[in-house]
Formats: structure tokens, C-alpha cells, sequence
């Protein structure tokens, strides 16, 4: 066997040792904050995209009632235009070959 004898890195190179294990430090310390922030940005994203669904279906919902008005509406005052700020009905001008466009709250 070789004579093993001890030897001691420098100054120089113990630094740049421990300045590589300090830049790994802080690589997976960054690494590991990013995926934190991924995730809570994946959740944020996951609310908003259930938020919107909620949203889309109430829409819907609002539209179904607003066909449903509009069409009682009609039938108890006929085709005619409604004025929403006072309220008042102007009957459309009766044809006996076609007939007018539908009253709608929304127009």
C-alpha cells in the first residue's frame, strides 16, 4: 500500500466548494418557492374556471327567464316595443300578412 498522507485544499478552493454548495442551496430553495407559487396559482386558476361555470350557468338560467317573460308578455300585450325607463308599451303596427317582432326587455 501507498504511504497515505493528509493533504488540505486552500483557502481558494474549500471557497469555491462551499460556494457551489451555497448556489445549490439556493437553486432547489428557488426551485421548491416556484412550485409553490405554481400551485397556488394552479388553485386560483382552478376557482376562477369553476367561478365561470357558476357564472355560465346562472346566464343560462337568466336567458330561460327572460324567454319565459317575454313570452307571457307578448301574450298579454301583444308584439310592441317597451319603453324600460317609463315603463310604457307601444304596440307594433298589426299586418295581416306578417307579423311584428317580438317584444324583448333586453333590447
Amino acid at each position: 500500500m501507498a504511504n497515505a498522507t493528509t493533504q488540505k485544499f486552500s483557502e481558494d478552493e474549500m471557497k469555491q466548494i462551499q460556494d457551489l454548495q451555497n448556489n445549490y442551496q439556493n437553486a432547489t430553495s428557488t426551485f421548491g418557492r416556484l412550485r409553490v407559487q405554481k400551485l397556488i396559482l394552479e388553485q386560483q386558476l382552478d376557482n376562477i374556471l369553476n367561478e365561470e361555470e357558476t357564472l355560465e350557468k346562472a346566464y343560462t338560467e337568466l336567458q330561460k327567464k327572460e324567454q319565459s317573460l317575454v313570452q307571457s308578455l307578448n301574450e298579454k300585450y301583444g308584439a310592441g316595443t317597451l319603453d324600460i325607463v317609463s315603463g310604457e308599451f307601444t304596440p307594433a303596427p298589426t299586418s295581416e300578412s306578417a307579423q311584428g317582432p317580438s317584444a324583448t326587455p333586453n333590447s
